[in-house]
């Protein structure tokens, strides 16, 4: 198996990102963005998607958690397509409903290389903790767009925004585990164009 690995460091006048992604990992996650529930968040997606992740983000959490959600989506996104690199032998799609108790969100994906995103439901209540609670549409949309993922997102019911954003994160995290996978019968990149 090769060395599905990246490490990404992004620096802006909001936030400094240092973020590192092994695909092929135990779901170790070591993440600390300022951001009590968001951190939680991701060690949840590291450990249902059994990616090794560790996060450190010093953003302007004193504004809000905008800065700091979509720059770790962003920075994460990047993370995936390097350590994606050419996507030769990965099963490319991938289609997971999650639930947490009466919540239930779904996730189908595409690592395409053409970047779309989608999204249908909505939260509960308006925050979690700290986090924004519709920072997680916009995380999922920020990592879209830098992974190149084609990434159709659903919360379709629930009545608690904390089910509702961890339902969303897990349903995340083991599309993107089925979807980057590799298939041992592919040695191509899953595309007739030849290239994704």
């Amino acid at each position: 198996m090769s060395d599905r690995t990246a490490a990404v460091s992004r620096e802006t006048a909001e936030t400094d990102i240092d973020l590192t992604l092994a695909i092929d990992g135990n779901g170790d996650g070591e993440v600390d963005t300022g951001v009590g529930f968001f951190d939680h968040m991701l060690t949840a997606f590291a450990k249902h998607g059994l990616f090794d992740l560790t996060v450190r983000c010093d953003g302007d959490t004193h504004i809000d958690d905008h800065h700091t959600v979509e720059d770790v989506g962003i920075a994460l996104g990047e993370a995936f397509a390097e350590a994606l690199g050419d996507k030769r032998g990965i099963r490319r799609y991938a289609d997971r409903r999650v639930p947490l108790d009466e919540a239930v969100a779904g996730v189908v994906v595409d690592v395409s290389g053409r970047p779309y995103f989608e999204f249908s439901g909505e939260f509960s209540q308006d925050e979690v903790g700290e986090l924004t609670s519709d920072m997680a549409r916009h995380f999922a949309y920020s990592l879209a767009m830098n992974a190149g993922l084609t990434l159709h997102v659903e919360v379709d019911r629930g009545v608690n925004a904390h089910h509702e954003v961890e339902a969303l994160f897990k349903a995340l995290a083991r599309a993107l585990d089925d979807a980057t996978r590799l298939d041992e019968r592919r040695s191509d990149t899953p595309s007739t164009k030849g290239d994704l």
